[in-house]
């Protein structure tokens, strides 16, 4: 029985791809060391590919984004050194930057106009060399399909012609191996009868090379099996755990003689649950009796994992026992081929049923789960007649101004976190520092003349991690880390029981930061459906339990905020669409739920406004949705799309109000005042001038001081400016 595994994450297990890439941009790393040490990252990768799996890719290392690299790979993007390559990252005119499917992963959006020839092809794949690290392995592809469904075309009627174009582009990338590895995660999501045949020209066209292929389909099922089973390649990648049509397919049509399945049973995403070595030797018995030739995998990428439970002691070890990262997913495959071969007996040691009499039960939350009812998940008053009480309430100006939450976490305010946490500085010199960075805050945003102000939330590490460690029935780890974009990463929590609040969670510093000042001071809290997303979930009981028990863990913050004066409430959601089925026929179930979490969380008094935050996702096939989650005022990126997202709030009566990220945190770059000025004159052609707000796109975490003070005078400067043209014409 082979093995096969992809996708381990490249972080390091000390972030060192982190530090190499950013001490790059600081100039504190030179390009040679940074080479070095990305080298060596992929040289650790391919060690432990080699330890546990018979086969692996290569080429997967990347210097920011994989969709990036094959953009510049294919010649769309000419880069000749790593400046270049990175100014398409963060630069003034970076590129969109949205969800990689249903993940928490972010990619970088190419955007194409036309394809390049094979020739020009030829020679972006010389110029890629000198940016690509080390290789080893079967080479790693991102698939045509899937590339160009996820750029930006804009003209939407060449997509065929551009398809079969990349098809000869792509015949060409892949004449220099024999074995490719591609990656088709496009091919799971509804595919038309038209684009399906699109896909079997392009792969005919790719064939010309005469190169075998190994195909990954990942996240879901996919729906045309069929005709995937037809294309000339030589083996296919189909996720067991999240695709169990496509299992089902398999044992009522069998597999081709011709071709290898590479079985993906082993969790590669959402789930840190070891793996139950029994019940997967006895799929892969099934599974034998319908593939005569096939090999087991992980059944998505691993890069949605942490690397390794090693260092993750602080954990009660009954959960610590429960647990497989992607080093242990690794082993989790040799496992299950020796057991299959006969090499070795399952060891009882690895898995063990999971035993409630351990987890968290919260009976005063089950009770109150149990009682809830339609009204519960509905504001008193409509939103037509919330917005005259809100307006007599906050007496705000025209085009009002504010941040999303947080400001430049420095080395001194995570220093002092640091000692926090590890004990060398006690809580009250803790909270005494804190409450002298709000009160610098407040001060620092009177200044600039912000309207409703933030308290900076520099108590708080991670949005998901920081009320994780607030509220019962999850666990953080200590270095648990996955990439989130770029070099941008998390580390999601772990639900393992029920959640509930023992005591307000955030109340204390926005009360403090409102206390000194007239002006509203926002509460922020991270919304259910985005703490699910960016955690690993509990999957012994519906998800949509789990929702609702942290919604009502925000309703109780919700109510100490009133008590303490606080008018304005955010509650971020900006993994709202992204938790979406790909499936449309799945999306019923995922939004009632999801809105039904929200309007639990927000059931506040009609004078309080409700805002909240989607950044960097696609909003035009969920805009319904989106209202009926019955918020205030929406925050969303304006700046990288260019205020392209904004046609989409034009299509339909959307009487709430908007918040307009003019300003890409992203970006180093400070945005001029006419820059930001045009987009917000844009988006007034379509949204009533009273309804919108102007803010940057995200939290200022990740900016430095000096570009967060000369970025927000120029959006204050700017809402000045409009003030004045629009309040005299």
């Amino acid at each position: 029985m082979e093995t096969y595994a992809y996708g381990f994450p490249h972080y390091g297990t000390n972030r060192e791809y982190k530090k190499l890439i950013e001490g790059f941009w600081d100039k504190k790393v030179s390009e040679e060391e940074l080479r070095s040490g990305l080298e060596s990252l992929e040289r650790e990768r391919i060690d432990l590919y080699q330890k546990y799996v018979d086969y692996f890719p290569s080429g997967e290392m990347t210097v920011y984004d994989p969709m990036l690299d094959m953009a510049v790979m294919l010649g769309i993007y000419t880069c000749e050194n790593l400046d270049q390559y990175f100014y398409l990252c963060r630069g003034k005119n970076a590129l969109d930057l949205t969800k990689w499917f249903n993940t928490d992963y972010h990619y970088l959006v190419p955007e194409i106009s036309s394809i390049p020839s094979p020739s020009k092809v030829r020679s972006a794949k010389k110029r890629f060399k000198k940016l690509r690290v080390q290789e080893q392995g079967i080479p790693y592809l991102i698939g045509p399909f899937t590339f160009l469904k996820l750029s930006k075309v804009y003209e939407k009627d060449k997509f065929e012609q551009h398809l079969l174009a990349l098809a000869e582009a792509y015949a060409e990338l892949i004449q220099d191996y024999d074995l490719i590895h591609i990656d088709e995660p496009a091919f799971v999501q509804d595919i038309t009868d038209h684009e399906k045949e699109l896909i079997r020209r392009a792969y005919k066209i790719m064939n010309q090379a005469h190169k075998d292929i190994f195909l990954f389909t990942y996240y879901d099922s996919v729906d045309f099996l069929e005709e995937l089973y037809q294309l000339p390649v030589k083996g296919i990648g189909l996720d067991l755990i999240y695709g169990s049509r496509n299992l089902d397919f398999i044992l009522e049509h069998g597999f081709p003689d011709d071709k290898i399945l590479i079985a993906g049973i082993v969790d590669g995403r959402r789930a840190l649950w070891r793996t139950d070595i029994d019940k997967a030797v006895e799929m892969v018995n099934e599974l034998s009796l319908y593939a005569p030739d096939f090999m087991i995998s992980n059944a998505s990428p691993l890069y949605h994992l942490p690397i390794t439970i090693e260092g993750e002691e602080q954990l009660d070890s009954w959960l610590l026992e429960q647990l497989s990262f992607a080093r242990e997913r690794l082993y989790e495959l040799q496992l299950i081929s020796q057991v299959y071969e006969g090499e070795v007996e399952e060891s009882p040691e690895w898995y063990t049923p999971r035993d409630q009499k351990y987890f968290t039960v919260d009976k005063q939350l089950q009770r109150r789960l149990k009682k809830l009812q339609e009204a519960d998940f509905a504001r008193s008053t409509p939103h037509t007649e919330r917005v005259k009480i809100q307006k007599k309430v906050l007496n705000l100006p025209l085009f009002p101004t504010t941040t999303i939450g947080s400001y430049p976490q420095t080395k001194e305010v995570r220093k002092a976190r640091a000692g926090f946490k590890s004990g060398r500085v006690s809580k009250q010199d803790y909270d005494t520092f804190v409450s002298e960075k709000i009160s610098d805050l407040i001060r620092f945003q009177e200044d600039v003349g912000l309207d409703v102000l933030v308290h900076g939330e520099f108590e708080r590490s991670d949005m998901v991690e920081f009320f994780a460690q607030k509220l019962n029935g999850i666990a953080t780890t200590k270095n648990g880390w996955v990439i989130s974009y770029g070099t941008r990463g998390y580390r999601p929590p772990i639900i393992y029981g029920d959640i509930s609040r023992s005591e307000p969670m955030t109340v204390k510093e926005v009360a403090y930061a409102q206390s000194l000042t007239d002006k509203p001071v926002k509460g922020m809290l991270t919304g259910p459906v985005t703490i699910i997303a960016w955690s690993y979930v509990r999957d012994d009981i519906p998800i949509h339990e789990v929702a609702y028990s942290i919604a009502l863990c925000h309703q109780d913050e919700i109510k100490d905020y009133e008590k303490n004066g606080i008018k304005i409430i955010q509650i971020d959601e900006p993994a709202f669409r992204e938790k979406a089925p790909l499936k449309r026929r799945d999306w019923a179930a995922y939004f009632d739920w999801a809105i039904k979490a929200f309007r639990l969380a927000s059931h506040a008094k009609p004078e309080t406004q409700i805002h909240t935050h989607m950044c960097y996702s696609e909003f035009s096939e969920i805009i319904d949705y989106i209202v009926d989650m019955d918020f205030d005022v929406i925050s969303i990126e304006a700046a990288r799309s260019r205020a392209d997202i904004i046609q989409v709030f034009s299509k339909i009566e959307f009487s709430r109000q908007i918040g307009l990220g003019v300003w890409d945190v992203h970006s180093p770059a400070v945005p001029a005042v006419s820059q930001m000025e045009a987009i917000v004159k844009e988006v007034a052609k379509v949204v009533p001038i009273e309804n919108i707000w102007v803010n940057p796109d995200c939290g200022l975490k990740t900016r430095k001081w000096e570009e967060t003070i000369a970025s927000l005078k120029n959006l204050v400067k700017t809402a000045q400016r409009l003030r004045k043209k629009y309040t005299s014409s």
